[in-house]
């Protein structure tokens, strides 16, 4: 199975697979997830509908900014309660400085001026809460308007988005009190199933080196921050978490991402001539002779470049067995 034949065999130069040490690496598939310590919620105070929302699933927002308004039944609610506070202070302190003409004069006793002040110590704390219910909603008492206004508590992108226009929102109405869930992907997680019998090689603080998928070439590398406490019980595996740096935003939530974690002890690994390996429908072959003219294409497992034009096999192949030198050229010979 995998048996190639050419003419002149002997055109293809053969190498033997030199021994190389290597600490032992542990390769990982993963996901970029956002930083749930720099996720931030955007919530509506005030129960209503949506009338215009100025931002969109994946929008960049600055700290500050308007993000949506909402028309609310709450606002006059609340003006209600207020403006019925400021005219039961006014009665209050006038009848409390009618109280204090009368005391002072002798025509009411000391406790009839004593209701007098308790009431209108009563009615400035109403109308203390009635002004802090209103700013609460994001509402200025002296110039309400007909909705309120929800503003960005930080910069960064909408990662979460559960309302659109016309829909409600506020912690009433709305099955998710979050409106916005605004994220800073300046650091960011990967998250990596490890197998039970492999979480022997992981260990926290240490470091990682991460492959992204999209971007094969752009090494990047982070420090492994958690290990999960508990095991999937079907596929026998950890969440590991790895904290990354994300400058530029490179990292995309969602990305595939391959994370390898090294070991510490020292084991012996086969290398070959990189022009050894043939890079095909995403996995690495060699060819070995097979006898008669032929070869056979083995499956192995590329590790990283080494020093003389090498590259290191991680499995698949032994030191001493011997390879055709030039896999590329070898696979268009046998094209033609």
């Amino acid at each position: 199975m995998g048996l190639i034949h050419v003419d002149r065999p002997e055109r293809f130069q053969l190498v033997s697979a030199v021994s190389h040490q290597a600490t032992s690496t542990l390769n990982v598939t993963g996901t970029v997830n956002p930083d749930i310590s720099r996720e931030i919620p955007v919530v509506s105070i005030a129960s209503g509908r949506v009338v215009a929302l100025h931002v969109r699933l994946g929008d960049y927002v600055r700290k500050g900014q308007l993000l949506m308004e909402v028309q609310s039944t709450d606002i006059s609610n609340g003006y209600d309660q207020y403006l019925k506070a400021v005219n039961d202070e006014h009665l209050a302190n006038t009848q409390l400085e009618r109280a204090k003409i009368l005391f002072d004069k002798g025509a009411i006793a000391r406790s009839q001026l004593e209701i007098a002040q308790d009431g209108e110590d009563d009615a400035k704390a109403d109308l203390t809460a009635a002004d802090q219910q209103l700013k609460v909603l994001g509402v200025d008492p002296s110039h309400p308007g007909a909705t309120v206004k929800v503003y960005a508590p930080a910069s960064g992108y909408i990662i979460q988005q559960n309302v659109t226009e016309a829909a409600t929102a506020g912690m009433t109405y709305s099955g998710s009190a979050n409106a916005l869930t605004i994220a800073d992907l300046s650091h960011v997680w990967i998250l990596c199933d490890v197998y039970e019998n492999d979480l022997s090689t992981v260990h926290l603080g240490e470091a990682a080196d991460i492959k992204l998928n999209a971007y094969p070439d752009h090494a990047l590398s982070g420090t492994i921050s958690d290990i999960g406490a508990v095991l999937d019980p079907s596929i026998r595996t950890a969440k590991v978490r790895i904290q990354v740096n994300n400058p530029g935003n490179l990292m995309k939530i969602g990305m595939f991402a391959t994370a390898t974690f090294h070991g510490h002890t020292a084991e012996e690994k086969a290398a070959v001539p990189a022009s050894a390996v043939l890079h095909l429908h995403d996995r690495d072959w060699v060819y070995e002779p097979a006898g008669d003219g032929s070869f056979r294409r083995l499956a192995v497992q590329a590790g990283p470049m080494l020093p003389g034009n090498l590259q290191e096999i991680e499995s698949g192949l032994n030191a001493g067995q011997q390879v055709v030198s030039n896999a590329l050229e070898l696979q268009n010979t046998a094209e033609q």
